[in-house]
């Protein structure tokens, strides 16, 4: 089954740290861990990521951008992506990940996770919300 999952984003800053975060608390029993496809490399998470995620209790404390790699990507059984142009970006790096490639909002009919780097607190707020639904999601589906 799927014991360890890889989320993906552009700069691995904001929404995939958020949603590696939120998969570890829901699934405990499983590897989980983030990085991007244009990673700001060894960088902490976004302050208004870091806000809005100590707002509901998730902490962000000791997260560093890393680089997707296809020697990273084969590590894990599954790889969720924020947009549909990630996917691509994957399978451009590593293609034989393209099968285990699927949208974070994958049980939201597909939603796409806009990036909220550099905008308001309310995006950041809005896209929390998305993240948080569509962990919960991932974790019935996955039985957590």
């Amino acid at each position: 089954m799927f014991n360890s999952i890889l989320v993906v984003c552009t700069g691995n800053i904001c929404r995939s740290p958020i949603g590696e975060r939120l998969l570890r608390q829901a699934l405990p029993g499983k590897r989980v861990d983030s990085a991007g496809v244009g990673a700001l490399v060894g960088h902490s998470a976004d302050n208004s990521a870091i806000a809005v995620s100590e707002k509901y209790s998730l902490s962000l404390e000791g997260h560093q951008g890393q680089q997707f790699t296809g020697t990273l990507g084969r590590q894990y059984d599954l790889i969720l992506v924020m947009e549909k142009h990630h996917i691509e970006q994957v399978t451009k790096i590593a293609p034989e990940a393209r099968g285990k490639t699927l949208l974070f909002g994958h049980w939201l009919n597909n939603k796409e996770i806009p990036d909220p780097y550099r905008q308001s607190m309310e995006a950041f707020e809005f896209v929390y919300q998305l993240l948080d639904q569509s962990a919960a999601a991932w974790s019935q589906k996955l039985g957590g």
